[in-house]
């Protein structure tokens, strides 16, 4: 396999551990990142929007305790602010994220990165 796959995982999602299996069982060994532990950079996670087609929002885990205590239903909160946000609260990433061949799939389900590979 020459084409790199990373899997921003959470080893106590469910959903991540599904994908992680999915991608083995396809013949797949991606690189790892537990973003909990490793949260993607600012500049990272805008490039992970953009190949994601979302805005911020979109990929915010809204029941996490921190999206209540940092205020960020706010309409007034601009992109790089939730950009922010997920970066000093990686909680409220959702997950699992799949990039593959210069693009990026959320799986849930978890069959939905197979058509990024």
């Amino acid at each position: 396999m020459t084409d790199a796959i990373t899997l921003y995982h959470n080893p106590r999602c469910s959903k991540s551990r599904a994908t992680l299996e999915l991608l083995r069982t396809q013949g797949y060994e991606p690189h790892i990142i537990e973003y909990l532990k490793e949260p993607p950079s600012e500049t990272e996670l805008a490039a992970i929007l953009r190949l994601l087609g979302l805005k911020p929002r979109e990929l915010m885990r809204k029941k996490e305790v921190e999206y209540q205590q940092e205020k960020l239903a706010d309409p007034e909160l601009k992109d790089k602010d939730l950009i922010r946000a997920m970066h000093e609260h990686p909680r409220l990433i959702e997950r699992p994220i799949v990039l593959a061949r210069g693009k990026a799939a959320l799986g849930r389900p978890p069959e939905a990165v197979l058509k990024i590979l």
